[in-house]
C-alpha cells in the first residue's frame, strides 16, 4: 500500500501517492535546477506548476488520486528533461520508458486547440480586439478594432465589447498567452514567454529612463 499526500500545485489541491509524489518531485526539481539562472526563474516555475494543475485536473475526470500514470502522462506533455535541455537524474531517465509508452496517446486527451483570452499585452481598453485578432490569426488587431467602432455607432457595438469583456478571461499566465495563440503549452515555450516578457519589460525601462534624463537635461 502506497503512502498519499495532500499537495498544492498552481493553486490547486491534490492528493497524490507515494510514487507519482516522489517522480512529479524529481522533474520539478530538475526543472528549477535548470532554469535557476535565468532570470524569470520564479516566474517559469509558477507558470509551469500552473500548467501541471491544469494537465492533472484534464487527465484525472473525477478520479480522486493523482497516481504515476497521470504524472508520466503530463511530463510527456510538458516534455522530458532531455527536450528542455535539463541534465537528467538517473530516476528520471528510469521512468523515460512509461513517458514514450504514454507519448503517442497522451496528446489526445489534452487540449491544444487556441482559446479565447483578452490581451493585456497588446490592449487598448480590455484586451478584447487583440484577444479576437489572435485567436483568429489577424495579424493587426486595428481590423477587430475597427469592426467595433463602427459598432459602437449604432450602440450595438459598445454592448457586444462589454458582454466580451465579462464574459472572456484576461490571459495572465504564459501558458495563457501561448493557449490564445494556438501554440503549444510545454516547459520550453512557457520559459520563452516568461523570459521574452522580462526582456521586453527591461526594454521598455531602459526607454523610459533614457527619455526621463532626455527631458531632464536643460
Amino acid at each position: 500500500m502506497n503512502k498519499i499526500f495532500n499537495i498544492n500545485l498552481g493553486g490547486y489541491p491534490f492528493t497524490i501517492d507515494d510514487d507519482a509524489y516522489r517522480s512529479l518531485d524529481k522533474y520539478l526539481s530538475t526543472i528549477k535546477r535548470h532554469f535557476s539562472k535565468s532570470e524569470g526563474c520564479d516566474d517559469i516555475i509558477s507558470d509551469i506548476e500552473i500548467r501541471i494543475a491544469e494537465l492533472f485536473n484534464e487527465h484525472l475526470k473525477g478520479q480522486p488520486i493523482v497516481g504515476l500514470r497521470e504524472v508520466d502522462k503530463v511530463m510527456a506533455v510538458m516534455g522530458t528533461p532531455e527536450e528542455f535541455g535539463a541534465t537528467e537524474e538517473e530516476d528520471v531517465k528510469s521512468s523515460r520508458a512509461e513517458h514514450s509508452s504514454h507519448k503517442n496517446t497522451s496528446d489526445s486527451g489534452i487540449k491544444t486547440g487556441k482559446r479565447f483570452f483578452r490581451d493585456p499585452d497588446n490592449k487598448i481598453i480590455g484586451g478584447v480586439s487583440a484577444g479576437l485578432s489572435s485567436y483568429f490569426g489577424i495579424q493587426d488587431p486595428i481590423w477587430i478594432r475597427l469592426l467595433f467602432a463602427l459598432g459602437f455607432i449604432t450602440g450595438l457595438g459598445v454592448m457586444l465589447y462589454l458582454i466580451l469583456w465579462i464574459a472572456i478571461p484576461e490571459a495572465q499566465t504564459s501558458g495563457d498567452k501561448l493557449a490564445m495563440k494556438g501554440e503549444k503549452i510545454d516547459v520550453t515555450n512557457i520559459a520563452r514567454k516568461v523570459e521574452e516578457e522580462m526582456n521586453n519589460l527591461a526594454d521598455t525601462i531602459s526607454e523610459m529612463t533614457k527619455e526621463f534624463k532626455s527631458k531632464k537635461k536643460p
